[in-house]
């Protein structure tokens, strides 16, 4: 059973991750590139001040609200959450080890239109959501497929299954991906650097996690406000010393990279064009798994955003793939890199990296710098990184429980998703990483289809915004919503700020 269970998995997991998919999803972010003019380098000062420049200067972005929303920095911070995980690590290393320092070009790439991919869907997240009877926001994929694409002529029972496929998988995903492989990888590492047995670890783990997500939203966009910022400047931190500390070799890591990306010395074996090749799929395929552009997972903590306007939280979107990718996972290649684990004249690993692993480049390489410190570093990171992604796909997938069967499953779900915390700290995870892969795969396309389709959307609604905010012009309405009682209200609370 195991064994076709794997056969049928694998099939499919080379369909929904394989190239085609990924041309698709790379065309999706070009195409959202050239419609929004190519807002994420024209508008550049822009966004960048109104998301990092806004968490210091703008109160409304950190301002609590009395009903149930969450703010924007902590719609932020639990979409980071949910993104910033062991793929910024193990996933990082795993494509340099398999396409060379070439993929890590093809990973800054598929995150440059990723953007925009990002972008278009959390525009389009907070024009469709609804408010539930609690008063809190809900949007995301299924919603705009139902309500967006089924408003379509012949479309409504189209737009209506995908939603429901989409919700399915996102559900089956929250379990695989946004939990026992997480905390697999959390157990593991943390018995590997102090000794402490996995069942003890899961069990703290469990209670870690239930303490959070039993509380609902509001309580794991708290904690994630706090330990989000915490973690990534504690890797920033140890990461910037050891690339300062090979400053020497940083000219070469990146003429490695970018001839990487066009040689085939990106990987090894195969002609000019299999080595090209390779460092293009690791790359992208890696860029996904870090960021989720396209995936269509993180719109459904945005859209529970206080925002007002859809090109505001767009805009967040812009800067979590940034920050993600362009910024995390650079530091990490870089790091991995420099170190003496990867051969910069061939692209291969070294005789040391082949020894130790692709999955543990990064401890090596802190382990180089901090000595037995920087292994239990890597290990801390893991443990952190991978606990906010427990939290961030607790959120998702109770929005997909709720889509599909109302607001009363919520609470078992919740339960069912801490129960399976121990679960996935006793089992052999690979299978259930394999699964949950394909899952969060096939998110991909039923969110796809959708942005696709609505992409005139985005672009009028990115045109209103930037005549009314950017260019001053007077006269013309805000497009807050789709909905007209929705874009009432939001146009009163508008007029109040």
């Amino acid at each position: 059973m195991i064994n076709a269970i794997t056969t049928i998995n694998s099939t499919i997991n080379g369909i929904v991750w394989g190239w085609p998919a990924l041309i698709l999803l790379g065309a999706v972010g070009v195409l959202m590139t050239i419609l929004t003019k190519v807002f994420q380098i024209s508008h550049f000062g822009h966004w960048m001040r109104h998301t990092l420049g806004a968490i210091i200067g703008d109160r409304n972005v950190t301002q609590h609200t009395k009903d149930r929303s969450i703010t924007q920095f902590q719609s932020l911070c639990t979409a980071l959450a949910a993104t910033v995980g062991t793929g910024n690590i193990v996933g990082v290393a795993g494509a340099i080890a398999a396409g060379g320092p070439g993929a890590v070009f093809w990973m800054w790439l598929i995150a440059f239109f990723g953007m925009m991919t990002n972008y278009s869907e959390n525009v389009l997240g907070i024009l469709y959501r609804r408010k539930d009877e609690k008063g809190e926001w809900h949007g995301g994929a299924m919603y705009y497929l139902r309500d967006g694409l089924g408003s379509l002529p012949h479309c409504k029972g189209i737009g209506a299954a995908l939603a429901v496929l989409f919700s399915l998988f996102c559900l089956l995903a929250s379990f695989g991906i946004g939990n026992m492989s997480q905390v697999n990888s959390m157990v593991s590492n943390v018995y590997t650097a102090f000794g402490i047995p996995t069942i003890v670890t899961g069990i703290f783990l469990v209670i870690a996690v239930a303490a959070v997500i039993l509380g609902g939203l509001k309580r794991v966009a708290s904690i994630t406000e706090k330990l989000v910022p915490f973690m990534v400047l504690l890797y920033f931190l140890g990461t910037i010393i050891i690339i300062f500390s090979h400053i020497s070799v940083i000219p070469a890591v990146f003429s490695a990279i970018f001839k990487g990306a066009f040689s085939f010395r990106a990987a090894a074996g195969g002609g000019f064009g299999a080595g090209i090749a390779m460092a293009m799929k690791m790359g992208f395929k890696r860029g996904v798994f870090s960021n989720e552009a396209g995936l269509g997972s993180s719109v459904m903590v945005h859209s529970s955003s206080n925002v007002k306007e859809p090109v505001r939280q767009g805009m967040w979107g812009i800067f979590e793939v940034f920050a993600d990718t362009i910024v995390v996972c650079t530091l990490t290649a870089t790091a991995i890199l420099s170190s003496d684990a990867v051969d910069l004249s061939t692209g291969m690993l070294s005789s040391v990296g082949e020894e130790i692993g692709s999955s543990s480049l990064m401890s090596y390489a802190f382990s180089q710098q901090f000595g037995k410190a920087g292994a239990a570093f890597v290990a801390l990171a893991i443990l952190l990184f991978a606990y906010s992604t427990v939290l961030g796909w607790s959120h998702y997938g109770a929005t997909a429980c709720q889509y599909l069967f109302g607001t009363k499953a919520v609470v078992p779900y919740r339960v069912v998703f801490v129960l399976i915390v121990l679960a996935g700290s006793v089992m052999e995870a690979q299978l259930a990483w394999d699964i949950s892969d394909t899952f969060n795969g096939l998110m991909m396309l039923p969110n796809l289809i959708g942005v696709l389709v609505l992409s005139p959307q985005v672009m009028k609604a990115t045109k209103n915004y930037v005549d009314r905010r950017i260019h001053k012009k007077t006269g013309i309405v805000p497009m807050l919503s789709v909905f007209d009682d929705i874009q009432r209200q939001q146009m009163e609370h508008l007029e109040e700020e």
